[in-house]
């Protein structure tokens, strides 16, 4: 309740309505906590755009006649001329590198991580773009977020998945939002899968048709690290979403060539975001095992000492809290 209030009280209807950051696709029915969240967040990125004076994007990113101004979005020609909506010259270099190698059946989507300040993935490359290339960097790093992981080599990974429509792993076009693979020795590899939220919540997902369910309840008991009657608390619920990435991980370490020897898949949300710390929690209780999940909050990583550099942290904390 005091997270909710502490929201509320910095969120204006009138500033929302006049940075053209109003939407009807903010609110969560039955949830006032995580509709203030969004509301909130949205009218951040509308008014950090607003206080640098860059021009407002639209929906759809490509303007035109019927188009409606979005404050959180930047005109989109703008955004891609400059990389405005990167906070350091790293994670702008790491977008282009990203782009410059595109990987079959992926989904990245380049107006929304060019012009979309609220989206997820600029997010994504803002938080971890300093250990793109950057080997030693990458491994502080995962010392201080994960110490309990494999040490050894590490690269950073953005939209990665092993194998995209492989039936060998899920057979779909799951992918980690970032990873941070790990040469751990021995022709063997480690890896933290990561998946970022920010402004999104927890939504009821569809139930898999046939045979994409029959795969993934393959991969799920085959990991013995769910709990009796895990299934009917996740598949077409809310959990959904974080039990499919989830298991992307565990299809790898279930991989034949025994390529993976560790894995885990981790959930990174910001603390104010309600829908998914309820949404990790629940998801928590259903596993008998938690080495393979993790869920940590954004807030968390920033904070960590000596795993981004102080110019990067203060710009992310100035940008999305």
């Amino acid at each position: 309740m005091l997270r909710y209030l502490l929201i509320v009280a910095d969120y204006s209807k009138a500033a929302a309505r006049s940075s053209h950051c109003w939407f009807s696709v903010d609110r969560v029915a039955g949830d006032a906590e995580t509709t203030a969240w969004k509301r909130l967040a949205r009218l951040r990125q509308s008014q950090w755009r607003e206080g640098r004076g860059y021009p407002i994007g639209s929906h759809p990113h490509g303007g035109g006649d019927e188009a409606t101004p979005v404050g959180s979005r930047l005109a989109l020609q703008f955004a891609t001329e400059t990389g405005a909506n990167f906070v350091s010259a790293n994670a702008l270099t790491a977008v282009r590198t990203r782009l410059s190698r595109p990987e079959r059946f992926e989904m990245l989507k380049a107006d929304r991580l060019w012009a979309d300040l609220l989206s997820s993935m600029p997010l994504c490359f803002n938080l971890f773009g300093d250990l793109a290339g950057q080997q030693e960097a990458a491994e502080r790093a995962v010392r201080a977020w994960w110490p309990d992981a494999p040490t050894g080599p590490a690269t950073m990974r953005f939209e990665y998945s092993p194998g995209r429509r492989d039936p060998l792993f899920l057979g779909n076009q799951s992918a980690f939002d970032a990873a941070i693979e790990l040469d751990i020795g021995g022709g063997l590899l480690g890896l933290i899968g990561i998946e970022t939220k920010y402004h999104e919540h927890a939504v009821v997902a569809a139930v898999p048709k046939a045979p994409a369910l029959a795969r993934y309840l393959e991969v799920t008991e085959r990991s013995g690290a769910f709990t009796d009657g895990w299934r009917e608390r996740v598949v077409g619920t809310a959990l959904q979403q974080i039990w499919q990435d989830h298991l992307l991980a565990l299809s790898m370490l279930q991989h034949p060539s025994g390529r993976w020897a560790w894995a885990r898949f981790v959930l990174l949300y910001p603390a104010a975001n309600a829908s998914f710390a309820r949404a990790a929690t629940a998801y928590r209780t259903l596993l008998r095992d938690t080495t393979t999940f993790e869920a940590r909050t954004i807030d968390e990583l920033i904070a960590a000492p000596e795993a981004l550099p102080g110019i990067t942290k203060a710009r992310l904390l100035e940008r999305y809290f």
